[in-house]
């Protein structure tokens, strides 16, 4: 389905995003996903929120996984969903898009595993808001995952405008030079609003917040040790983001392969070890 299309500037664009990268902890790739295109992922996402729905709760069957909560009229809502690739080809089509493994090679090389497969969904009503964190403090266990900060990337690709309105992504720009932070990883991220107070406690400066803004079809990528958050969407419609996690294959234990070489490499005969500890014991379909 998905052309494989260049990269706008080609080399040029490349090295940009290399140098925006290590130098913010993110860089954007405009356009990279046409119109028509996301209108197919849009639709490819639509079936899995209704998925997710017609279970009523959250829901694990192996990897796969649906957060479903109550929007404020009680009705089920899915929040996030997790490994779905697994049985919707557009999406998977997505996440083995050569254009993603041609962005990451110049990064983290073109042998990759995959850790995230996740779309995120921002209703109306209910609590929305992501606190600040690094992608770093979900890369478990420790031992698994060997020079996180050059080894892993993580992507996301803008399916509806993503913007403050919406309740886009907020990046604290730098803030991936330093590394590991003693950030609260206790308290849940998911529903819990970004404070600047946890931000200056780890001497972090408020002023270099950037708000993401992405139309569709956008992609951005950020380091696992920048520290980000996101708000509640007041736009009046749902906002969509597609996540998709990358890293060198040679310095993790885990995740599906996504491509060796720069080629697309198809799922196993069994779901690989991911984040679900008891894939192997309890991988039967089953509420959570």
């Amino acid at each position: 389905m998905f052309q494989d299309k260049t990269l706008g500037r080609g080399d040029s664009a490349r090295l940009d995003l290399v140098g925006d990268y290590r130098r913010d902890g993110y860089a954007i790739i405009r356009g990279l996903f046409s119109r028509h295109e996301i209108a197919a992922i849009a639709q490819a996402s639509e079936q899995i929120f209704a998925e997710g729905v017609a279970h009523g709760r959250s829901f694990r069957h192996g990897n796969l996984f649906y957060n479903v909560g109550e929007e404020t009229a009680g009705a089920p809502f899915v929040r996030m969903a997790q490994w779905f690739a697994y049985h919707q080809p557009v999406l998977n089509g997505v996440r083995l898009n050569r254009r993603i493994a041609r962005l990451l090679a110049p990064l983290i090389g073109r042998d990759l595993k995959q850790i995230i497969n996740q779309i995120h969904w921002k209703g109306q009503g209910g609590s929305s808001d992501f606190a600040w964190h690094q992608d770093s403090r979900f890369r478990r266990p420790a031992p698994a995952y060997r020079n996180l900060g050059t080894s892993y990337v993580q992507t996301g690709l803008a399916i509806d405008l993503h913007n403050p309105e919406s309740g886009g992504m907020r990046f604290v720009r730098g803030s991936h030079r330093r590394g590991a932070l003693p950030l609260d990883e206790v308290t849940p991220v998911l529903g819990n609003a970004m404070s600047d107070a946890a931000l200056e406690r780890v001497g972090l400066d408020p002023a270099d917040i950037v708000d993401l803004v992405l139309a569709p079809g956008d992609f951005a990528i950020w380091s696992p040790y920048l520290v980000h958050g996101s708000g509640a969407n007041r736009s009046g419609h749902r906002r969509r983001f597609y996540i998709n996690g990358y890293v060198r294959a040679l310095d993790c234990d885990r995740g599906e392969w996504a491509f060796r070489d720069g080629t697309p490499v198809p799922f196993g005969e069994r779901p690989a070890l991911v984040h679900y500890e008891e894939l192997r014991e309890r991988g039967e379909p089953h509420y959570v």
